[in-house]
């Protein structure tokens, strides 16, 4: 079991943790222009969580702003806008309201099920696929840090499944990781996180 006390700080909380997580993920991918689809995918993901969207191009380059500053600007990506490490949040976003009430998975958290739901409501094609590839890959790694043991691939497909009544299931030919390499980041992220911690008390 991981407690909030454990976790990294969130720079700017409204977009929830498991956003954080598929950041530390496109960490992982080696190739620069796999990368930068990742983060595109990310954007859109962040974009989607925001209800006060207007889909103008100052909130597209608002979008990658927030993301170099949750990836603390060390995410090598290509960025169609031209942004500097000065910038910062210039904005208080409001608390994102959420339906209340029992979560199907709760290892998974609110914020998953409601991208999920985001994504079923998303149009067919690579960009979609690439938005499913991602979730399943942060969901297998939230069951992970619940269940230190092991999981199987079909009953991510299944959560994944059932958070969207049917309609999101993951990309032909997808394979996740083995779970050994799940497990690294997250003990990484753990080190990391104590690491902070004993920079703050000294």
């Amino acid at each position: 079991m991981e407690y909030n006390t454990q976790r990294p700080h969130l720079k700017i909380s409204d977009y929830g943790r498991n956003v954080y997580k598929l950041i530390e993920y496109a960490r992982t991918v080696e190739e620069r222009d796999k990368r930068t689809q990742v983060a595109e995918a990310i954007v859109e993901i962040m974009s989607q969580l925001d209800p006060d969207r207007k889909d103008q191009e100052s909130d597209k380059r608002k979008y990658w702003v927030h993301l170099m500053i949750l990836a603390n600007w060390e995410l090598d990506v290509d960025i169609p806008y031209e942004i500097s490490r000065e910038e910062t949040v210039e904005f208080q976003p409001e608390h994102l309201s959420y339906k209340r009430g029992e979560s199907h998975y709760r290892h998974y958290g609110n914020i998953m099920e409601q991208m999920v739901k985001r994504i079923a409501e998303y149009p067919e094609g690579e960009e979609r696929d690439e938005l499913v590839r991602l979730t399943a890959h942060a969901m297998k790694r939230d069951y992970l840090m619940w269940n230190n043991d092991t999981v199987e691939d079909d009953l991510i497909n299944q959560h994944l499944a059932t958070l969207s009544d049917g309609q999101v299931q993951v990309p032909e030919g997808f394979s996740y990781k083995a779970v050994e390499e799940y497990m690294k980041g997250i003990e990484e992220e753990r080190k990391a996180s104590g690491s902070r911690k004993k920079k703050k008390k000294k």
